[in-house]
């Protein structure tokens, strides 16, 4: 593989969100507002880059195979760590779980539909739902992750980032099943 391409700045980008995950982890280790508040910071900008770098590869025309695999391993794991720990620390609990596993199910649902077609040479594009499905998840988790250092500044947080979560997972449910519907379309043509 050439050296520009694997150093080109939307995959040093994506190579950032990954690097995040487990900083984003450490944070919950730690006691207090201060680590939390850096979780949130580390977050928020691990989110940004996720815009920046597809738009940035097809801006300058340095898209790629290893960008296009690591883009969405990236986004998974920095939305399933996430939830793993804010439900390791409680944050996320009881009733709440439920949309989490709703949300970590689909990515991995997804995940295998895309793989499999990927084999087939077919593409399932990405919705302007499952954009704005990615948005509420991103805000909701960024909400959870700042938790009660949030909750200290502005009361409520912890609910919102809940009911944001809960929204995530509604859209997830309804993305989840349009992937599926069109996989399972492409499989009913292959084996006719």
């Amino acid at each position: 593989m050439k050296r520009n391409v694997v150093l080109s700045l939307p995959n040093i980008l994506t190579y950032g969100r990954i690097v995040a995950v487990p900083a984003v982890s450490a944070c919950f280790y730690f006691t207090g507002h201060t680590p939390r508040w850096i979780a949130l910071a580390i977050f928020v900008v691990a989110a940004i880059t996720d815009f920046f770098d597809g738009y940035l590869a097809r801006a300058w025309q340095q898209q790629s195979s290893l960008g296009r695999m690591l883009d969405p391993i990236a986004d998974k794991l920095l939305v399933s760590v996430s939830l793993l720990m804010l439900a390791s620390d409680g944050t996320i609990g009881g009733w709440s779980l439920v949309a989490a596993i709703i949300i970590l199910c689909r990515e991995i649902l997804v995940s295998g539909l895309r793989e499999f077609l990927a084999e087939l040479q077919v593409s399932v594009p990405v919705t302007q739902l499952a954009k704005w499905k990615t948005t509420v998840q991103l805000v909701a988790i960024a909400l959870l992750l700042v938790g009660p250092a949030g909750e200290a500044v502005i009361p409520g947080t912890v609910l919102a980032g809940l009911i944001a979560l809960w929204l995530a997972a509604v859209l997830t449910l309804y993305t989840g099943y349009d992937y599926f519907r069109a996989g399972i379309g492409h499989l009913i043509d292959r084996d006719s």
